[in-house]
């Protein structure tokens, strides 16, 4: 708290202070300005400025730019862990340690925000994280009775990563200056993000293009893409391509016996009694709905709408 009173300097002024001075003085010892309690919790009580250890006042000489800082946050009833994009702090080991310290610093700072066990969603954006970051976010939020649940990145590597440790995934699209889409016109779909590994239950991925998994999608996992979804194992759990409407997506897998699947705004559920024996099948929208066949049966549809369709004259 800062006072527009000036309180004279004893021991560096031999001389004895005016008594203008002595009446400001005893004024603002027995009328102390009065300080305003407040309990309710606000984001601003995250947003703690890091100061170098040799540094001291003034404190605008030595702010870090709030765009630069960890932020946290609740939203439509989730807490948010954000952190600033790279083209707001470049990344290197030494600005991850900055930013380190940030987190454990609001960790430490913000008990009145915390309710225990309260699940952690990271928005990494841009931001490339590897394994051992995200196992450190998450044993440093446990520490605290937090768990980190999902990652929200822009990153393949760190979708990867994510979903590797356990994590549900949403994977955005990278914005980029150069390129901007009228609104009238789709969007072209992202690179196709492979995964090899297996979709455990309770991990949700969400990529803007094609999912190849090498590997199975347990019952409880969840896969949702704005491509086509293929799936060199078994399918278990809920899949969904096309999620953006287009119904032209396929879903392919080596063993279909899916919880759920969802082609565009179609959706279908596997049959009560699982077939004897399993091949290769590919699911995909008709007028009648989304409907199953063997991979070589499919080949062949393809190649007789394919032979069907007029040629374009030159």
């Amino acid at each position: 708290m800062t006072s527009d009173f000036a309180i004279p300097n004893l021991e560096s002024n031999s001389t004895a202070p005016s008594l203008e001075s002595i009446s400001a003085l005893s004024d603002l010892e027995s009328n102390p300005t009065p300080v305003q309690e407040s309990n309710a919790p606000t984001e601003e009580n995250f947003n703690l400025t890091l100061l170098d250890d040799s540094s001291e006042l003034p404190l605008k000489e030595t702010t870090v730019n709030k765009n630069n800082q960890v932020k946290f946050k609740t939203e439509g009833g989730k807490l948010l862990l954000i952190l600033p994009t790279e083209s707001q702090l470049p990344a290197s080991e030494l600005n991850w340690s900055e930013i380190w310290q940030q987190i454990q610093l609001r960790l430490m700072a913000g008990d009145r925000l915390r309710i225990p066990n309260a699940i952690v969603h990271l928005m990494a954006g841009d931001r490339l994280l590897d394994t051992r970051q995200l196992q450190e976010l998450a044993e440093t939020l446990s520490k605290v009775q937090l768990q980190l649940k999902s990652v929200s990145t822009s990153r393949r590597q760190t979708a990867i990563a994510a979903v590797s440790a356990g994590y549900s995934v949403e994977q955005l699209e990278r914005e980029s200056s150069l390129s901007i889409t009228s609104n009238t016109t789709a969007a072209p779909l992202s690179d196709a993000l492979y995964l090899e590994m297996t979709v455990r239950s309770g991990v949700e991925i969400r990529h803007p293009g094609t999912v190849i998994i090498l590997g199975d999608l347990n019952p409880g996992g969840i896969v949702v893409a704005d491509g086509d979804i293929l799936v060199w194992g078994r399918l278990r759990g809920v899949a969904h391509a096309g999620a953006t409407g287009n119904r032209e997506c396929l879903i392919m897998a080596v063993q279909m016996e899916p919880t759920q699947l969802r082609i565009a705004d179609s959706v279908a559920r596997s049959p009560e009694k699982s077939p004897m024996q399993f091949l290769p099948e590919v699911a995909y929208v008709t007028p009648e709905g989304i409907r199953i066949t063997r991979a070589p049966d499919f080949s062949r549809i393809q190649i007789s709408r394919m032979n069907q369709e007029p040629l374009s004259e030159e």
